[in-house]
């Protein structure tokens, strides 16, 4: 007697994830996006551009990393920018992309695991 063949079940592919951790990827992506207004717990710095042409850079990486509570950083930066507006003509924000990765990733790869 001759065995039937079960009939093969079809080959399930393997998922084709998207490589969103690159760090030029994220840079990439950072560029794309309008900041507004940007977490304080993701920047390195903020250059803030005087009228007379100087320019002041206030390490917000460095302050996290002494310990200084992120909200109290952030009051502090509104009030002096806002004390200071007649003579600031723009404020540059630095983003810390691997800060940005390691609170996006998560979200994304739990987003596409099912792709």
């Amino acid at each position: 007697m001759s065995k039937q063949q079960e009939p093969k079940k079809p080959r399930r592919q393997k998922s084709k994830r998207l490589n969103l951790n690159k760090k030029d990827q994220w840079e990439k992506l950072l560029k794309e996006v309008s900041k507004e207004q940007v977490p304080i717990g993701v920047l390195r710095y903020i250059t803030v551009n005087l009228t007379d042409g100087t320019s002041v850079d206030v390490d917000i990486e460095q302050m996290l990393a002494d310990g200084e509570d992120p909200g109290l950083i952030e009051k502090l930066i509104n009030a002096k920018l806002d004390a200071l507006d007649d003579v600031i003509t723009d404020v540059d924000f630095h983003i810390s992309v691997d800060a940005v990765s390691k609170v996006i990733q998560p979200f994304t790869d739990d987003l596409l695991k099912n792709l």
